[in-house]
């Protein structure tokens, strides 16, 4: 696949913004090219200083972890900027289009209608899986990219390896097979194919597992071309040097990590069980995420009933193939224990 040809021509043409911190990667003392305050900052730690533009140093600690190699790594705002960029960079307004699986995440379509890029819904099988025969039925000549969510959100489950595939063999545009919840399933990851596959883009994220959401990190791997097209629209310093320094942090304890998603992975079966005893719960669907979408006998009544306790989950129940459920982030033990007590006084 040529890289250059699936980008629009003046995102090829644009002449990008260049800071001295992008053309310089030695170890510098003195610096007095981007109009900082030289005497420090109003808080107690300073942050007068502009971050790496390029995320260096965190690119250098992820690229063994993740079996990649630093130039396949964009860092974004959360995953929504590289998914934003990826509709900037290869979509023409008006012209080109996409292809989505509903009911997945929803900021594809809010991206494609800020973009003006329009949206050809596959909606998923009733298993929550690819209708492969037509999702290679919609593709065409103008379909620059399509949204594979796995696990799913908000169904929970991964996606047929072999259908992605077909996806990847078939499509001239690039597939996007969105990872946010990968670490609950990591065998399952498809970074493995990305030297095979060079339509292939993977998003990931530091918000789930790795316990960052407030920090906004969000990962895309994808092929160099690819990863030097978002590179060259980005904002100039787009993480910020506070999210940079706790990441860090973050890489040099992955054991912690690790631990919380194997306390998850507990809580959750712990969790499905104890819904399914519910009377009021219909069906608790099985999930390789760290949430379950669970079938109620009157969603939106009961979601009302959990905000006057004040117990917040996400009512799905106007998705297609979700009528009827709620999707139930798994909590601390104490939190599933109270979710828990306040659904059996409910039935």
């Amino acid at each position: 696949m040529n890289i250059e040809q699936l980008t629009r021509p003046h995102i090829r043409d644009l002449k990008p913004y260049s800071s001295a911190r992008d053309e310089f990667a030695g170890q510098a003392d003195i610096f007095l090219d981007a109009n900082e305050n030289s005497l420090g900052s109003a808080t107690e730690e300073a942050y007068n200083r502009y971050p790496d533009p390029l995320q260096r140093a965190i690119k250098a600690q992820l690229a063994p972890l993740k079996g990649v190699r630093p130039e396949q790594i964009f860092l974004g705002n959360g995953s929504d900027e590289p998914i934003d960029l990826l509709f900037r960079a290869f979509c023409e307004p008006k012209r080109d289009h996409v292809i989505t699986m509903p009911p997945t995440y929803g900021m594809y379509q809010v991206s494609a209608d800020l973009n003006q890029v329009k949206v050809v819904h596959v909606p998923l099988t009733d298993d929550f899986q690819i209708n492969i025969a037509e999702v290679i039925t919609a593709l065409r000549p103008g379909t620059k990219l399509v949204f594979v969510c796995s696990p799913n959100n908000p169904s929970g489950n991964l996606m047929a390896l072999a259908s992605i595939e077909l996806i990847l063999q078939k499509a001239k545009g690039l597939v996007v097979v969105d990872e946010a919840y990968i670490d609950f399933a990591p065998e399952a990851s498809l970074l493995p194919l990305l030297d095979r596959y060079p339509n292939l883009v993977v998003l990931q994220t530091f918000s789930k597992a790795w316990g960052l959401a407030g920090l906004r990190l969000g990962m895309a791997f994808a092929h160099p071309a690819v990863i030097g097209v978002l590179n060259k629209i980005k904002p100039p310093y787009n993480v910020n040097g506070l999210t940079q320094e706790k990441a860090l942090e973050a890489l040099a304890a992955v054991a912690k990590k690790d631990a919380m998603v194997a306390t998850l992975l507990v809580e959750r079966t712990r969790l499905a069980e104890g819904l399914a005893a519910l009377p009021i719960v219909g069906k608790v669907y099985p999930s390789d995420a760290n949430f379950l979408l669970v079938r109620m006998d009157d969603a939106r009544h009961r979601y009302q009933q959990l905000m006057g306790q004040g117990t917040i989950v996400r009512d799905r129940s106007r998705l297609a193939l979700c009528e009827g459920c709620l999707r139930i982030t798994v909590g601390t033990p104490a939190e599933n224990d109270a979710l828990l007590a306040q659904l059996d006084a409910l039935g």
